[in-house]
């Protein structure tokens, strides 16, 4: 059986598939897009999951930690180093802003892939910055 190859999402791929995963946010990554401002929209996508965060919504935020995972596996460089320096290093934040379980329940869902990066990031704040 032949398998077949994914596309590597680009910047602009990726932007088309966080309007149609944001659907409230489509607007603003729309506006973010033309400006070229791909650290922009992830930072946004963070906002949105925060506020998901406040109102306890821990189920939606899983599966769009599940669906960055998607992008983040078959992103090219420049996709995988934004979503790792501005989508999984805020999960630090979630930690600090979420109630013990949610955060025990979201790390749990996370993919292995992000528990690895997160934690590695963890490790290097502890030896650059002593947190």
């Amino acid at each position: 059986m032949m398998k077949v190859q994914m596309q590597t999402i680009n910047q602009k791929i990726a932007v088309e598939y966080l309007k149609f995963f944001y659907p409230p946010l489509r607007r603003e990554i729309t506006q973010l897009s033309v400006q070229d401002n791909f650290a922009g929209i992830m930072q946004a996508t963070v906002n949105y999951l925060k506020g998901l965060l406040q109102e306890s919504k821990i189920s939606i935020i899983a599966h769009h930690i599940k669906l960055m995972d998607g992008l983040y596996r078959n992103g090219n460089s420049y996709v995988r180093t934004m979503i790792e320096n501005i989508f999984i290093r805020s999960f630090e934040s979630f930690k600090k802003h979420a109630k013990i379980q949610h955060w025990k329940l979201l790390y749990r869902y996370m993919p292995v892939s992000f528990q690895i990066i997160y934690t590695e990031q963890q490790k290097q704040d502890q030896i650059y910055f002593g947190k």
